[in-house]
């Protein structure tokens, strides 16, 4: 045998079998890699996405301090770096589109979504809404963004009962009856929060639970008081379908207090309705700055320490704090035993649960809402379905002698009125930040090409709140420039070398993607703008500034105003008397601290004489369109307006503001065609233009295509079928207290008097009659009334039709004289005829004792169809649609044996 052969062959066997073992461990490896998802390891439990949510919960909490707790129970919660867990900011608002957040699509107003009376073409909105806000969400985690108005918790619906037309607020709900309500809620909750069972697209927030509806300027310290009945026929019923059929995940509690109870404190509301008898299983939020109310002087003063209000509060079932009140003080309250840290437990899993759901610490793969590209936010498609809910939302009050539609082949139209060119109108408050503003003056220019337009701005929105326009570069002074100086810094505080300067012609500015300094990894910037004022005429100037972040003005080195922390644009000023050519120092100090950065350097000359031009305008046009209404700048929050009409957010009258109504009168003697179109929030006692004006059309505050749904009605491009959400009342002495939250002589419910326009009113183009209604003579309690009905356009044009299902009780002392108990908005072609069928069940037909439990009893009910309520003559009925009446017996079981 060859030694050296021998040895080499013995050599190849060991390298073959160390190859063999080699093979055998990268295999091993490459499996293990291959399989690495199931054997992977994690820092904490609680990042396991493979364990159920409620253990993934309990174990982040369990690792939690005392004070790491308290933390995450404000709504600016931080991070806790040690677990993994990123700060969250709670705040997010989406009324009607996304807002404050930059760019989005702007909705119409919420009680123009009522007026839609569309409960499923609200849901294709919340769609739409939670669509830009899942974009703009993982956009902004992307560059590292986690402030307010960048999160996926949205306060958001207002399902508050429009019970009384001076609520400033009340264009954020979607009107005064409880069905409607719910049905409109519960739609946008379902598109807002989607459909997959594991990840919630957004939260919801049903707000302001429960009985709140005003006043706005004594929300902190009001204690109101309603019956069982009034508590569960009128105000609970929207909460209770938000809560039992929407899911919604979280439920914000008001500020007032409720038989006694801070609402945010209450045992009634937060424990027994909500969870015990509703099975609520989210969490619930506070109003902002709602705890501070409990304990803080001339307020509910119902405890002496924030420690004890934040124990309170949580005690009672509010788990997370819009405020300053839960840390520290809770942290205080559980060391000095006001509270169990079980209890703290208890609304940290509620909180964190929301959390989990929105797939917070889930990888964004895993999560499907995350694959929603940027691209939606303010597209083509959500900028057509806006147009489309504003074209809905058109309420059609008055047609005389057919005045509308108007033809485009008119050589001249005047289009006047404060709101004719109003930014403001089109938006309503709760605003998103739209890149589109389509005025009734814009779109009707655009509509008009070669109709001679004669603009003139008419009057102001009221006595002393004149139109602010922004200052122009020509009476601005810097150097030898027009304009002002601006210094841009990337800092909050004006420190240091800025980044640049420039000369800014006029400050008007809405930052909505682009931000100044190009590449900021946040949001924050400060911008110092220098110069001189130099007016060319002398007078009163109202000089102002609009902005939706903190400001200090400075007027020849005065300080004249300063605002800080505002989360919507609102506008500061101060009058002075200037004098032609003499100049005035002007330092304006800006600071950014979110994603929606605005400002606006505005005057007014005061006292103008604005009705000549008006008048002037209207003599040489064939046609007027008055455009008046309200503002949002003097109808909402709580804020400090105080005119004469409207008190610090709301109304003390209901008329339109005298010096609309001068205008209007004067317009209308010169005896030109007259349309008048209203831009508001809330009803409007118009009398004297349901007198004297021919036609009326109501556009609330539509948002940012609402100019084009004006004129598109106005022009005959679209059929108008909105309905009226709320009772139109002839004056504020028709109705009781403000404060007053008995539904007596309230609503077109209880309402006694003769309304102006009755809820459920708005007139068509076209004719639709009802006929072969039938219902049965006789039903049995407890079983549903199978209802079917014809209904046929008559008319000469296509249109949509609202059906309303009204029931009436005969006979019943203490009842609504109708209650809404179904509606349906349909689209029929001329001549076209459709079977309509609805079914009313027991719990629609009962009543609700005083008590607050439902009452099924023998008796009579009158049950009535159509487009409009039954009973109403001149004016205020809807003349273009018909109604049919019935009445059958409410008989007992044992009848029928």
């Amino acid at each position: 045998m060859n030694f050296n052969k021998n040895i080499r062959t013995q050599s190849l066997i060991r390298f073959s079998k160390s190859g063999l073992i080699l093979a055998i461990i990268l295999i091993m490896v490459a499996s293990c890699k291959t399989n690495e998802k199931e054997i992977k390891t994690y820092a904490f439990k609680f990042q396991d996405t493979s364990l159920p949510v409620e253990e993934r919960v309990q174990d982040l909490i369990s690792q939690m301090t005392l004070q790491e707790k308290v933390s995450q129970m404000r709504y600016d919660a931080p991070a806790i770096e040690r677990l993994g867990v990123p700060e969250y900011n709670w705040w997010n608002e989406s009324l009607h589109g996304v807002a404050r957040a930059g760019e989005a699509t702007v909705f119409p107003q919420g009680i123009g979504m009522g007026a839609t009376w569309n409960a499923p073409l609200i849901f294709e909105m919340g769609t739409a809404v939670s669509d830009e806000a899942r974009a703009k969400h993982h956009k902004f985690i992307s560059e590292g963004k986690r402030g307010i108005y960048q999160g996926l918790t949205f306060w958001t619906p207002n399902i508050n009962i429009f019970r009384d037309p001076r609520w400033g607020r009340g264009q954020e709900t979607y009107g005064e009856d409880p069905y409607l309500t719910s049905r409109i809620g519960v739609n946008y909750i379902k598109g807002l929060q989607g459909n997959d069972p594991k990840y919630l697209k957004v939260v919801a927030t049903a707000k302001h639970f429960a009985v709140h509806s005003g006043p706005e300027k004594s929300r902190h310290k009001d204690n109101y008081q309603t019956s069982n009945k009034d508590l569960y026929e009128t105000y609970l019923p929207a909460f209770e379908a938000a809560v039992k059929e929407a899911k919604v995940h979280s439920v914000m509690c008001a500020y007032n207090r409720f038989r006694d109870e801070a609402c945010c404190g209450s045992n009634l509301l937060l424990h027994k309705i909500l969870r015990d008898d509703w099975g609520f299983d989210g969490y619930v939020v506070s109003d902002c700055w709602a705890i501070n109310d409990f304990w803080e002087p001339g307020k509910h003063e119902l405890v002496k320490t924030p420690e004890e209000a934040s124990a309170l509060a949580v005690s009672r079932g509010t788990d997370l704090n819009c405020g300053d009140c839960y840390d520290p003080y809770l942290k205080e309250a559980v060391l000095k035993k006001m509270i169990d840290e079980e209890k703290i437990d208890l609304a940290l899993t509620r909180l964190m649960t929301a959390r989990f759901k929105l797939g917070m610490f889930d990888p964004e793969a895993d999560v499907k809402w995350s694959k929603i590209p940027y691209d939606v936010v303010a597209s083509q498609e959500h900028y057509d379905l806006s147009k489309k809910i504003a074209r809905e939302s058109m309420v059609l009050l008055k047609n005389e002698n057919h005045t509308l539609p108007l033809s485009k082949n008119i050589k001249s139209i005047a289009i006047i009125g404060p709101n004719a060119d109003s930014k403001p109108a089109l938006l309503g408050n709760y605003h998103g930040t739209p890149n589109n503003y389509n005025t009734p003056l814009k779109a009707i220019t655009d509509k008009l090409p070669n109709a001679t337009i004669n603009y003139a701005l008419g009057s102001d929105i009221a006595m002393g709140w004149p139109t602010l326009n922004t200052i122009p570069a020509s009476v601005l002074k810097n150097g030898n420039n027009n304009g002002l100086k601006g210094a841009y810094f990337k800092n909050r505080n004006w420190e240091g070398t800025p980044e640049f300067t420039r000369n800014d012609g006029v400050v008007d500015f809405i930052w909505t993607i682009d931000r100044p300094i190009k590449n900021l990894k946040t949001d924050t910037f400060s911008v110092k703008w220098t110069g001189q004022l130099v007016p060319n005429e002398s007078g009163i100037y109202r000089i102002g500034f609009r902005a939706s972040n903190a400001v200090k003005f400075y007027f020849d080195n005065e300080l004249k105003f300063e605002f800080t922390d505002d989360h919507e644009p609102k506008t500061k000023y101060f009058d002075m008397d200037l004098k032609a050519g003499k100049s005035h120092d002007i330092k304006i100090e800006y600071f950014n601290y979110h994603s929606d950065p605005q400002a606006q350097f505005v005057w007014a000359k005061m006292d103008q004489d604005l009705i000549t031009p008006a008048l002037e305008a209207a003599k040489k046009s064939e046609v007027v369109v008055l455009c008046l209404g309200l503002s949002p700048d003097i109808e909402g929050e709580e804020m400090p307006v105080l005119l004469e009409g409207f008190d610090k957010g709301d109304r003390s009258d209901i008329t339109l503001p005298k010096t609309q109504m001068e205008l209007m009168k004067k317009i209308q003697a010169l005896g030109k065609p007259t349309i008048l179109v209203l831009m508001n929030g809330s009803a409007l006692a118009v009398n004297w233009a349901a007198d004297n004006i021919p036609a009326i059309l109501e556009a609330w505050y539509p948002g940012e295509f609402g100019g084009n749904a004006i004129a598109d009605v106005l022009f005959g491009d679209y059929n108008p079928a909105g309905r009226l959400p709320i009772t139109f009342y002839k004056s504020v002495k028709d109705l009781p207290d403000f404060k007053n939250y008995n539904m007596e002589n309230r609503t077109y419910k209880y309402f006694k008097g003769d309304p102006l326009f009755p809820f459920g009113h708005g007139l068509s183009y076209t004719n639709f009659t009802y006929t072969n209604l039938n219902i049965p003579d006789a039903v049995a309690i407890n079983n549903d009334i199978k209802i079917s009905v014809e209904v046929k356009n008559t008319g000469a044009l296509a249109g949509d039709e609202v059906v309303q299902l009204y029931v009436s009780h005969v006979g019943k002392v203490d009842v609504a004289t109708r209650t809404l108990v179904g509606f349906e908005r349909i689209h029929l072609n001329a001549g076209e005829t459709k079977i309509l069928t609805y079914s009313i069940s027991p719990k629609q037909y009962a009543l609700i004792g005083a008590d607050g439990n439902t009452l099924l009893e023998p008796g009579a009910l009158t049950i009535s169809i159509g487009g409009k309520q039954p009973g109403f003559k001149g004016v205020a009925d809807t003349t273009t649609s018909g109604v049919i009446t019935k009445k059958i017996a409410l008989i007992d079981n044992q009848q029928t044996q």
